[in-house]
């Protein structure tokens, strides 16, 4: 039986609903020893009473006054290995930037003293950025992808990890590849296996099969990698119709979309990230509705790489899963809040159009542009649900993964005068003005990684 570790006393703000913020005003946020959250009890008797027993044991953590708690950040596309690349090599297109800049990059952590420096950085600087959960692309060789978990359990962020499959001698160099699909199945196995034996129960860090994309793998690498996401249960992720040419490769080499080839090979499952799927058609997204598949919009990347934008509030109106992802190095910001706002404003340019020469009625898609709650929401339960883990949202059974929120500082853009703003303009404020210099602590699993 679990018993009480924590108590958090203040105000928080959540979206259990894609279009319901829900305040929870000066409420008792009770922690078990396993890191969920246990009971969220309102303020009266019973709180009092709650509050006493905490503070007589110590464990009482009292907010202090302009202080907001939301759910901790989810960002569901990130490239580890790219971190030292981020803000530059943005000038070439897709297939270009991968051979110029990227896997040349990517090999080098090969040498476990630069992946064991550039992944700890990493980590602690996500975590600044209230990012206490991250699904990270790693690199082709296993080794460097254990060091990254160990990286991510050293300073405590939740985190998915996957070696990287890519060996189709046609699209990959030959100084980094795996040396044929059995290599890569073979590593990959180990690989999962290996970072399991790491942790016990309750696992902060979990393996997730990654095949690069479609234009990276063969055939047969592609098919065991599906066998092997129905063998163990892990996660799966994977690039899909990102841009203009590698959905012309998939449909010229396999004569169908990435999404029905991806199915094909038994990888679109409840547990599947697509990072981009800015080209999908209407019965890919029914297709993905119908697998449980999930999209990471990265809206800061596709406007280098894809010359489109995903249209995301179509998807979530067909039943689709969907969360936010930087995209780094592809995108240029570490910050999901960030994030946020380039989601707001690429809806807005989807909808209304961006050609002066056009008319108002022929400019855009016309489609509903997303609000402040919405990227909230894709941000922290939106991307809880496309990993089907109990993170994002501020109530019972969920893990406690947190960001204390802070107003008015020096160094901060968020400026919050309570007596004249509501909750839900609070909640906007921090969409669009909030950064990392507002977040003052972060919590994952109910322990505190992080103070600023």
């Amino acid at each position: 039986m679990t018993q009480t570790a924590l108590v958090v006393l203040g105000t928080a703000l959540h979206t259990p609903s894609r279009d319901g913020l829900e305040v929870l005003q000066d409420c008792a946020f009770v922690v078990d020893s396993a890191g969920r959250i246990a009971e969220v009890i309102p303020p009266g008797a019973r709180q009092d009473e709650v509050v006493a027993e905490a503070e007589a044991a110590g464990i009482l953590h009292r907010m202090a006054p302009e202080t907001w708690l939301i759910p901790g950040l989810v960002d569901l596309h990130i490239h580890a290995p790219q971190w030292p690349q981020l803000g530059l090599a943005l000038d070439e297109p897709l297939e270009v930037w991968l051979q110029k800049y990227t896997f040349p990059l990517e090999v080098r952590y090969q040498d476990s003293a630069f992946a064991t420096e550039v992944y700890d950085d990493l980590v602690r600087s996500l975590l600044a950025q209230g990012t206490t959960t991250a699904l990270y692309f790693g690199t082709v060789h296993k080794a460097p992808n254990l060091i990254l978990a160990e990286a991510c359990l050293r300073h405590g962020q939740r985190a998915l990890v996957g070696k990287v499959a890519m060996d189709d001698p046609a699209t990959c160099p030959e100084f980094y590849r795996d040396a044929d699909a059995a290599t890569a199945l073979a590593e990959t196995r180990d690989f999962i296996t290996e970072l399991r034996a790491m942790q016990g129960e309750n696992p902060l860090v979990l393996p997730v099969i990654t095949p690069r994309f479609i234009p990276s793998c063969t055939d047969e690498l592609l098919a065991g990698l599906g066998k092997l996401a129905a063998e163990t249960g892990c996660h799966v992720q994977t690039h899909a119709s990102e841009s203009d040419w590698a959905k012309g490769y998939v449909e010229q080499r396999l004569g169908c979309s990435d999404c029905e080839a991806l199915d094909g090979f038994g990888l679109m499952t409840e547990r599947t990230v697509l990072a981009h799927c800015n080209f999908v058609s209407d019965p890919d997204m029914g297709l993905m509705a119908e697998r449980g598949v999930a999209v990471a919009h990265c809206p800061m990347s596709n406007a280098y790489f894809a010359n489109a934008i995903f249209p995301m509030r179509r998807a979530l109106e067909r039943g689709v899963e969907a969360g936010l992802g930087t995209d780094i190095s592809g995108g240029f910001s570490p910050s999901l809040l960030d994030g946020m706002r380039h989601a707001l404003m690429s809806s807005r340019h989807l909808g209304a159009g961006t050609d002066p020469g056009l008319s108002p009625d022929q400019r855009g898609s016309n489609e509903t542009p997303l609000s402040a709650v919405e990227v909230f929401w894709l941000a922290t339960a939106g991307g809880g649900e496309a990993l089907s883990l109990p993170i994002g949202q501020l109530r019972e059974g969920f893990y406690f993964d947190a960001l204390v929120i802070r107003a008015n500082l020096p160094r901060s853009g968020l400026r919050v005068r309570p007596e004249i703003t509501r909750h839900q303009e609070i909640l906007e404020k921090i969409v669009l003005t909030a950064d990392a210099a507002a977040i003052g602590e972060v919590w994952v699993q109910g322990r505190k990684v992080l103070e600023q």
